[in-house]
C-alpha cells in the first residue's frame, strides 16, 4: 500500500536554504507586482475571461488535450457546434476555474467539497473520489512509475488532512504561502484522488490557493504554460520527491515557475491595457455609439458576435449589426462567416493572446 505522509511531518525549517529564500524573494516580488498590475484593468472580468481561456488551453495541453485558439474562441461563440471535441474540454476547464473562484471568494476557504465540485465541472460527472483499485501512473514508455493510494478510505483520509493543511494558518505550519502551494500541489498529485482530471484540478487549486491567501485578487497566475515548456522536468521532480525525498528541488522549480509566469503575465496584462486604451480612445473619437460597455464587450470576447452586443449593450439586432460592421470598416474588427452567422475578431486582443503560440509554432 502506498504510504503518503502528512505534510505536517515535513520540518518547516527544511525550506530555509539560501537558494530557496533567494528564489522566494523574487517570486514574491513578481507576484505582488502582478496583483497591482491586474488591478489597473477597470473591468476585472476581462482578465478572468481572456487569461482564464489561455490557462485552460495550456493546462489541457499538458494532458494532451490540444486545441487551437481559433477553435477555442469559436466554441465560446457557438457552443452548440462541435468544432473540436478538445475545445469543449478546454471550455469546461475555464468554467471549472470560475466555479472554484466563486466558492473560494464566498467561503474564504478551499475545501474538499470545493475540489470535488471543480473536478465534477471538468469531467461532467459526479464520480467523486476513486472507489476502485487499479489506478497507476505510467511514463511515456508505458511503464508504471507510481501507484497512488488505492483504498477509498485512505484517499478520503489523505484529502481531509490536505484540506486542513490548505486552510491552516502560519502559526500551524510556518512556511511562506508560495512554498506551501508547492507542497500542496505535490501532495494532491500524489494522492491522485480522482479517476480523471487530477492534473487539471491540481493546477486550478494552485491559483485558487493564492486567491484564498490574498496574494491575488483574481485568478490570473497560471503556471500551465511554464509546465508545458518544462514538462519533462516537472514530472521528473514530482517523482524525485516520491523516490528520494527531494523536496527542495521541487520547491525551487515551483518558485521559478511563479517568478517567470508572474513576469510574463505582467507583460501580457500591460499589453492588453495599452491595446484597450488605444481602441477606447480611437472609437470614442470616431463613433457616436461609443460606450464603456462596448469596450468591455470587445475585450471580454476575443471573438464577439451580434448576440453578445445585443445582450451587453441592450440594443436591437439591427443596431448591434450596425455597430460591428462600422468597427469592421474602421479596422478594429475582422468579420468572418460561420454557416449563416457572422462573428467578429478583435484584432488587437487576439494578436496579444496568440503571440506566444505563433512563436512556438514558427
Amino acid at each position: 500500500m502506498t504510504q503518503i505522509p502528512s505534510l505536517y511531518q515535513l520540518p518547516a525549517e527544511r525550506f530555509e536554504t539560501p537558494a530557496i529564500l533567494k528564489k522566494l524573494t523574487q517570486a514574491s516580488r513578481n507576484l505582488a507586482e502582478l496583483k497591482g498590475v491586474a488591478a489597473s484593468i477597470p473591468h476585472q472580468g476581462i482578465l478572468i475571461n481572456t487569461l482564464g481561456m489561455q490557462e485552460a488551453k495550456d493546462s489541457s495541453a499538458i494532458e494532451n488535450i490540444v486545441t487551437t485558439h481559433d477553435e477555442l474562441f469559436q466554441d465560446a461563440l457557438f457552443p452548440e457546434r462541435v468544432v473540436n471535441p478538445a475545445a469543449k474540454e478546454v471550455t469546461r476547464y475555464r468554467q471549472a476555474l470560475r466555479v472554484g473562484f466563486e466558492r473560494v471568494c464566498h467561503d474564504e476557504l478551499l475545501t474538499v467539497n470545493h475540489i470535488i465540485e471543480i473536478q465534477a465541472e471538468l469531467e461532467q460527472n459526479n464520480a467523486g473520489f476513486r472507489k476502485l483499485p487499479g489506478t497507476e501512473l505510467k511514463n511515456g514508455a508505458g511503464e508504471t512509475v507510481y501507484t497512488p493510494p488505492q483504498q477509498p478510505e485512505q484517499i478520503v483520509r489523505l484529502m481531509r488532512d490536505l484540506e486542513k493543511f490548505i486552510n491552516s494558518d502560519h502559526q500551524t505550519y510556518a512556511v511562506d504561502p508560495l512554498i506551501k502551494m508547492a507542497l500542496i500541489h505535490h501532495q494532491f498529485e500524489s494522492i491522485h484522488p480522482f479517476y480523471d482530471g487530477n492534473g487539471r484540478t491540481g493546477r486550478i487549486i494552485n491559483v485558487l490557493y493564492l486567491v484564498k491567501e490574498g496574494l491575488l485578487e483574481i485568478p490570473v497566475l497560471y503556471l500551465s504554460r511554464y509546465i508545458v515548456r518544462t514538462k519533462t522536468e516537472y514530472y521528473r521532480l514530482l517523482q524525485a520527491v516520491r523516490e528520494n525525498n527531494e523536496w527542495e528541488a521541487w520547491v525551487l522549480y515551483v518558485l521559478s515557475a511563479i517568478e517567470v509566469t508572474a513576469a510574463d503575465t505582467i507583460k501580457t496584462i500591460q499589453e492588453i491595457r495599452v491595446a484597450l486604451m488605444d481602441v477606447k480612445h480611437r472609437i470614442r473619437e470616431q463613433y457616436k455609439f461609443y460606450s464603456q460597455d462596448l469596450i468591455n464587450n470587445l475585450f471580454m470576447h476575443p471573438y464577439t458576435k451580434i448576440e453578445f452586443i445585443m445582450h451587453d449593450l441592450k440594443v436591437s439586432r439591427l443596431t448591434a449589426t450596425k455597430y460591428l460592421d462600422a468597427l469592421t470598416s474602421g479596422g478594429f474588427l475582422q468579420k468572418h462567416k460561420k454557416g449563416r452567422n457572422n462573428y467578429y475578431i478583435n484584432l488587437a486582443l487576439t494578436g496579444i493572446l496568440t503571440r506566444d503560440s505563433l512563436q512556438e509554432n514558427s
